[in-house]
């Protein structure tokens, strides 16, 4: 007797809760913004020519956008420098570009669409962005990761025990307004007096790699900043020449968010070449090099970031990776981050590598999501994407570092707080019998708990 099979209906009969479909790179037309209406290819693509056009305040955005915008935009730009920005504003033209792309040229719907755009949310932050009730958590600290606490030369904090990082600078090209550094890098703002590095970079240098050669179980040097797209090149040639002739390091990855905000910067050709001559010294000694960049939304990843990555890796830089942070409103929902990292894996030849867990920085609730949403965020995006090519989801714990989003210990939903432990001891702990036993907390944003959560924080806080 042979059995009956039903028949099987066609999958696509069934919506996927994501469906791919594959978008080319597009560069948005500069020209549509009336200051730049006569700006020429030639010149868009020139690093010095970005760099002195940026836009830094609101006098300069006004002579770009000409009556694009409308005065209540500029007004709410205006109070948020005032009363809430951590950080300067310092926009690249290849930023700003990015922002309402398609947006016309009626100032009410251009208004609209620049207070609804992804990128203009975490690079141009407005006052009525912030969270009304809870714009800081308690918790909130300036240097949230307290990695100058770690610092063991002025700039290299040693926090995790093979892995260091360096930072060469307290400048970028450009503001993220989320910016986890916030203490440090930028020009100091109406509310917050930022920290500034003493030493002469000459001076850090040497002392970073006195440093790095007594300590041979540090293998892995993250050259960062600031940006290093803000050190002069033959400055930052020499230093990874000099950590390269340190036989012990094996890892070097150099963190530049320009690649994405200013990529004219690594196509310009003296750049390109000194890139090479170290990707050609990293091979020979045997030495991993690695470009990490920071992207958060798929409207960023244009034409000219795929030929910057693609450069790096043509000169031979092994990999060029994605390290992007998770921020309502920007890209935490599945379809934002799996639009992203298909842009960047299939269109830009960019690793999606890591997004972390907004920082618990002053004034950054309102980017802040909740463990439980990442966590259902990470779930969402798996199966669609290569595995090498799936994006980890972290949760940076202050004094423990980074965490994949389920490896808490202890969740209490309600408070939003949840627990976690760690596996090694930071250069602070060194003579700490219980580093390894305790259990460290990390908060979410308060605006995402249950009432009774809500209502218990606001009794604390009185």
């Amino acid at each position: 007797m042979t059995a009956t099979q039903e028949p099987v209906t066609p999958a696509a009969a069934f919506d996927q809760p994501y469906e791919y479909a594959r978008a080319e790179l597009v560069e948005p037309d500069w020209r549509r913004f009336p200051g730049w209406h006569d700006v020429t290819e030639a010149e868009w693509r020139d690093a010095q020519w970005q760099r002195v056009h940026c836009v830094r305040n609101v006098k300069q955005l006004r002579a770009l956008m000409g009556d694009l915008l409308e005065e209540r935009f500029y007004d709410d730009l205006l109070a948020d420098q005032r009363e809430m920005a951590t950080m300067s504003m310092l926009l690249p033209p290849q930023m700003l570009n990015t922002m309402a792309p398609t947006a016309g040229t009626d100032p009410a719907k251009v208004t609209e669409a620049f207070y609804a755009d992804p990128i203009r949310r975490y690079m141009l932050p407005v006052r009525s962005d912030r969270d009304p009730a809870w714009p800081s958590h308690p918790h909130s600290e300036r240097d949230s990761l307290h990695e100058a606490e770690m610092w063991v030369v002025e700039g290299l904090t040693h926090r995790y025990p093979t892995k260091v990082l360096a930072e060469m600078i307290s400048t970028c090209p450009q503001y993220c307004g989320h910016c986890t550094r916030m203490d440090l890098v930028g020009n100091s703002t109406e509310t917050v007096e930022k920290h500034k590095l003493t030493l002469k970079p000459v001076d850090r240098q040497d002392a970073m790699i006195a440093y790095l050669k007594k300590t041979p179980g540090v293998r892995d040097v993250v050259v960062s900043g600031g940006d290093v797209a803000n050190v002069p090149w033959p400055q930052l040639e020499s230093f990874l020449m000099r950590l390269m002739d340190i036989d012990t390091v094996r890892d070097i990855r150099l963190a530049t968010k320009a690649l994405a905000a200013l990529p004219q910067h690594w196509i310009q050709p003296k750049v390109v070449e000194g890139l090479e001559r170290v990707a050609v010294t990293a091979q020979r000694r045997g030495v991993n090099l690695a470009i990490h960049t920071h992207v958060n939304h798929a409207q960023s990843v244009t034409p000219l970031v795929a030929e910057a990555a693609q450069t790096a890796l043509n000169v031979g830089v092994r990999d060029v990776r994605n390290q992007g942070v998770l921020m309502r409103g920007v890209n935490a929902t599945p379809a934002a981050l799996l639009d992203l990292c298909f842009a960047l894996q299939g269109e830009a030849n960019i690793l999606p590598y890591y997004f972390y867990m907004c920082d618990m920085i002053p004034n950054a609730e309102h980017w802040r999501v909740s463990v439980w949403e990442a966590q259902e965020l990470q779930h969402a995006i798996m199966g669609y994407l290569p595995g090498y090519a799936t994006p980890r989801i972290v949760c940076d714990v202050p004094y423990v570092g980074k965490r994949w989003v389920h490896q808490l210990a202890e969740y209490d939903r309600e408070l939003g707080i949840s627990y976690w432990t760690k596996n090694y001891r930071t250069g602070i702990e060194l003579e700490d019998p219980e580093a390894l036993q305790r259990r460290y907390p990390y908060y979410d944003p308060i605006s995402t708990l249950p009432e009774a959560g809500q209502t218990w924080w606001a009794n604390r806080s009185r």
